[in-house]
């Protein structure tokens, strides 16, 4: 089924206005939320996403709706790894509490917008060039294997942030200052715009979130043709987001197999479109230019259940391994 323009723009609209609203509900006004704000709004946000979902399902049949929430786990729980870095990046820049919630929600709307490209630039490689499927499969081998060669000890508090090239190019050419001028991007002292460091956060935080879609993109890609399912699973997967920065920030340090678990997926639906290139073969150089089956496709279903089931493994194990550093040091007395 072709989604309809309109429906593209309703939706469009739609992820725009909750934005907007979740500027003036938490970031118009700085503060550092309470633990119960931030369970409450993330809490918010993933039922809206389910609560879409649904209708997704209902409207446009199971397959694409299964499809919508495999996607959606996948991207989320990506997003969810890579809420550490924010973390450093925060801590590189001393940015205040009060002040975080804007710099990442200024940065999770333009790594949005990025990704949007890239989410058109993808599927018009698809529809023109099948053979993209081997480019997807083998790149998301190539970032499963680097996760796990990263370790399984999980994330180190005293990582430092190293700014890509676009930051570090912003950095040398714009006048800035290195004192924060309330929760201002940009600020005047003796006549003089300069940018704060808060408007070096926001670009730091848009850009690395735009290095994370490069395995996150072929990820969903991998689970659904649908260009609508892929881009509503990543905008649900960035909206409340801030939220969830705030609500899992001592967690994440506890979870010291999300990144394998996460390894695993990704080699998984590498694999999967390997497999589905193989199906659609046009390369001369494989098979003569003819399709390969020597494996079935991997009906959705399958992937849902592995995606789901290796999560819930690697956060278990995360928490037990956890206690028991926490509980060592008493045993040891």
């Amino acid at each position: 089924m072709h989604v309809p323009v309109w429906v593209w723009l309703a939706t469009v609209a739609g992820i725009a206005a909750l934005f907007i609203f979740d500027f003036y509900a938490h970031v118009r006004k700085p503060h550092d939320p309470s633990f119960k704000e931030a369970a409450w709004w993330s809490v918010f946000f993933i039922a809206l996403a389910m609560v879409f979902g649904g209708g997704l399902w209902w409207v446009w049949g199971a397959q694409h709706g299964a499809e919508y929430f495999a996607g959606f786990i996948t991207e989320k729980s990506l997003s969810v790894d890579n809420l550490f870095v924010f973390l450093i990046i925060m801590a590189k820049f001393a940015v205040p509490r009060a002040y975080q919630q804007k710099a990442l929600l200024i940065g999770i709307v333009i790594a949005l917008i990025l990704r949007g490209i890239f989410i058109a630039v993808g599927a018009a490689a698809i529809a023109q060039f099948s053979w993209v499927f081997y480019l997807f499969g083998l790149f998301l081998l190539y970032t499963a294997i680097q996760l796990v060669r990263e370790g399984t000890g999980g994330h180190d508090e005293n990582e430092e942030y190293e700014p890509n090239a676009i930051v570090r190019w912003i950095q040398k050419r714009l006048p800035a200052t290195d004192e924060f001028d309330s929760d201002r991007l940009l600020t005047v002292k003796n006549g003089k715009r300069l940018v704060t460091p808060l408007f070096m956060v926001v670009v730091a935080l848009g850009m690395t979130d735009v290095l994370f879609a490069l395995d996150s993109i072929p990820a969903i890609y991998g689970l659904t043709k649908e260009p609508y399912i892929v881009f509503t699973t990543n905008a649900f997967a960035l909206l409340g987001l801030l939220q969830l920065y705030f609500l899992l920030g001592g967690l994440l340090t506890r979870l010291a197999y999300l990144s394998l678990g996460l390894s695993f997926i990704l080699a998984f639906i590498g694999v999967k479109l390997i497999i589905e290139a193989m199906h659609t073969n046009s390369l001369p150089f494989i098979n003569g230019g003819q399709p390969l089956h020597l494996v079935p496709e991997i009906p959705i279903w399958l992937s849902m259940t592995i995606i789901l089931g290796t999560l819930v493994i690697t956060t278990v194990a995360s928490l037990i391994k956890s206690r028991n550093l926490k509980s060592a040091p008493s045993h040891q007395e």
